[in-house]
């Protein structure tokens, strides 16, 4: 998620936008034209500040919520106790075998 932030100036007020895709994020910027911006980017909850928490997650006005409804319940708890569980070799193995599927959305910085 990326925090977009214009600078005031003088007696303006300075808008905060928030992104959740590259997309959304390169459509902001090209909309504020020549506004000058600063941009902070979390990877996930724990990284957010309480202030952006309440406006990002907590407040049923801004917050988005995504609705999920796997076809397929057996197989993706499999992946999660894979991808998020204990079994350490098994995650390795796994992301050896078909990380490099996902090189473009990985975000390697």
């Amino acid at each position: 998620m990326y925090e977009i932030n214009t600078s005031g100036g003088k007696g303006k007020d300075s808008e905060t936008f928030f992104a959740y895709t590259e997309k959304e994020k390169n459509r902001i910027i090209k909309d504020l034209d020549s506004k000058k911006y600063t941009i902070q980017r979390s990877k996930g909850l724990g990284e957010n500040e309480p202030d952006m928490m309440s406006l990002t997650t907590m407040n049923p006005e801004t917050r988005r919520l995504i609705k999920v409804a796997p076809t397929d319940a057996v197989r993706t708890k499999e992946m999660f106790d894979l991808l998020l569980g204990d079994n350490l070799q098994g995650r390795k193995d796994y992301i050896s075998e078909y990380g490099s599927q996902y090189l473009e959305v990985a975000d390697i910085s």
